[in-house]
Order: C-alpha cells, then sequence, then structure tokens
C-alpha cells in the first residue's frame, strides 16, 4: 500500500473538515428557509445534514454558533460582490445608498434570502460583522462631513442596521414591493441626517450593482 504523504495528509483532514463545516451550514441554512429558526435543534441540524451529532460539535460548540454562521456567510458572500462597485464610489453617501439599494435588490430578487437573513439577525447579531464593519467606516466619513448633530456614527449604524432588517423581513413576507425601494433608501439617508432633497439627489446618482442590473427598479421621484 503507497505511502501518504504527512503533508498531504494533513491536507486532505483539512479539506474533509471544510466540507463537513459547509454541510452542516448548508443544511441549517435550509431549516431556517422552511421552519422558524427558533424552532431548529442540534437533532435537526444533523439529521438534515446526514451526519453523526458528535461531528457537529467537532465543528461549532452550539446551535448559536451554526446560526451566526449561517448569518454570516449569507450576508457576507453578497457584501463581497458588492465591494468592486461601493470602493468605485468616492462619496461616503452614495456608498451608503449603494449598499442599502443592492441589499434591497436582492431581497425583491430573493424574498427566502431576505426572509432568513432578517430572521437570523435576532438570534445571531454578530453575523455579518464584515458588512457592518465597511457601513461603519462609511457613516463615520459621512458624519465627518456634516454638521455636528449629536449623533456618533455607531449610533447611526444601528439605525441604518435597524431599519434594513425591517425592510429585509417585509420584503421577505411580501408587504413592502419594489415601488418601496427608493423611498427605503431615502428614509435610511434622512434617518443619518440628509435632508430630503439631499437624499433625492444621492438616489438620482446612484448607480446600479452590476449582477443585480436586471433587478425590478422604481424610477427615482
Amino acid at each position: 500500500m503507497a505511502k501518504v504523504n504527512p503533508i498531504r495528509r494533513a491536507e486532505i483532514g483539512r479539506e474533509k473538515r471544510a466540507r463537513t463545516r459547509a454541510q452542516l451550514i448548508a443544511a441549517a441554512n435550509s431549516l431556517f428557509a422552511r421552519q422558524a429558526v427558533e424552532s431548529v435543534t442540534v437533532d435537526d441540524v444533523v439529521k438534515e445534514a446526514g451526519v453523526a451529532k458528535g461531528t457537529f460539535y467537532v465543528h461549532f460548540d452550539s446551535l448559536e454558533a451554526v446560526t451566526a454562521a449561517v448569518a454570516e456567510e449569507l450576508v457576507h458572500s453578497f457584501d463581497e460582490l458588492l465591494q468592486p462597485g461601493r470602493v468605485s464610489l468616492a462619496e461616503p453617501a452614495l456608498r451608503i445608498a449603494f449598499g442599502c439599494c443592492s441589499f434591497i435588490d436582492k431581497a425583491l430578487n430573493d424574498p427566502r434570502w431576505a426572509s432568513v437573513v432578517a430572521r437570523l439577525a435576532a438570534v445571531a447579531p454578530k453575523g455579518g460583522e464584515m458588512a457592518r464593519r465597511r457601513l461603519f467606516e462609511d457613516l463615520q466619513q459621512f458624519s465627518k462631513a456634516l454638521p455636528d448633530d449629536g449623533v456618533s456614527a455607531e449610533l447611526k449604524l444601528e439605525i441604518v442596521v435597524g431599519i434594513m432588517l425591517q425592510i429585509l423581513r417585509a420584503l421577505g413576507e411580501g408587504r413592502l414591493s419594489s415601488l418601496d425601494r427608493d423611498a427605503a433608501i431615502g428614509a435610511m439617508l434622512r434617518a443619518i441626517g440628509l435632508n430630503a432633497q439631499e437624499a433625492k439627489s444621492v438616489l438620482v446618482r446612484l448607480p446600479a450593482a452590476p449582477m443585480l442590473e436586471s433587478s425590478s427598479r422604481s424610477s427615482t421621484k
């Protein structure tokens, strides 16, 4: 029997662990899409993934940990796609609006994604950490360009994220539509300090996210 190089053996082990971890995340994601997040158990996840319960705990300490991993993957994978468009915009307000617009367009194209992200946020607030960090950086730059309004960038972050999650939930449940898109973005811009005319100016200059050009877009009023 041929000997396996120790380095290659270690690589095979890492690859197998990564596949199993991804399998567990995919299983949890599938369950969260079909039922209430709070009703899912570790037993449900391992049954869906087709692995032993002990295998789950090799990769995750708890159900909360795999829930956070699902939330992180859903938000991070999409946020990464937006990066080229985001960094091409010099104006912080445009970057903020671009991100909000792109998440709303994604939700319009994929209500299931919107519903899962919104529900996971309630039980895994640390999910999407990189997206939150990028938004916070934009809000810091945005705030520096405005007169001091007494509202910190940290508070503005919570305001934008809170509004966005409510919008995603409503889109996922079919309570909002593409007709509400621009009004929702404008509301977030006004919530962080722009007046109505300034918010309208940002919306008029807002570029489309390349991967979402086919999505339904309402005309800017």
